[in-house]
């Protein structure tokens, strides 16, 4: 299970926040507070989080910026569903838990990952089963949008 962690937290520096696997860092990812958009390195590899015409991309820092490897999107504005495209492979989210305000995610009909959340706290978590860890970073950092939207929408 990965989970973002705090802001500055297990020796990363101000503003970013760890990708944990238990007490590992496996990545890092700096979003922004105001855009919906973020940096992310995994492994040697730096990625670029945006939005863009209302859909969630990611790619490549060096890939040019019209470079979508990841793309999230809603089919439907009247349903809170969301499909992803990353890379090759197809996912389509939908609610585990309305309450709780977590998501599973479905390749083929079968569930390839389940969010969740820390404690009190409003840091996502993610358990998922054979997706490679850029995968389930994208996914870490749609599920962070998806928990401020919602905050935004309470106030």
């Amino acid at each position: 299970m990965l989970e973002l962690g705090r802001s500055g937290g297990h020796g990363v520096g101000s503003g970013v926040r760890p990708v944990l696997s238990g007490d590992a860092v496996v990545a890092t990812v700096r979003a922004s507070n105001w855009k919906e958009a973020a940096t992310a390195a995994v492994g040697d590899r730096e990625w670029v989080f945006t939005r863009r015409r209302g859909r969630l991309t990611g790619r490549w820092a060096s890939d040019p910026e019209t470079a979508e490897r990841f793309c999230a999107h809603r089919p439907s504005r009247w349903k809170d569903l969301w499909t992803l495209q990353l890379e090759d492979t197809t996912l389509h989210m939908e609610h585990a838990s309305r309450w709780k305000g977590t998501h599973r995610y479905l390749r083929d009909g079968r569930p390839v990952a389940e969010s969740g959340r820390t404690g009190w706290g409003n840091r996502p978590t993610l358990a998922a089963q054979q997706l490679p860890v850029e995968h389930q970073v994208f996914l870490l950092w749609v599920e962070l949008l998806l928990i401020r939207r919602s905050a935004a929408a309470a106030s």
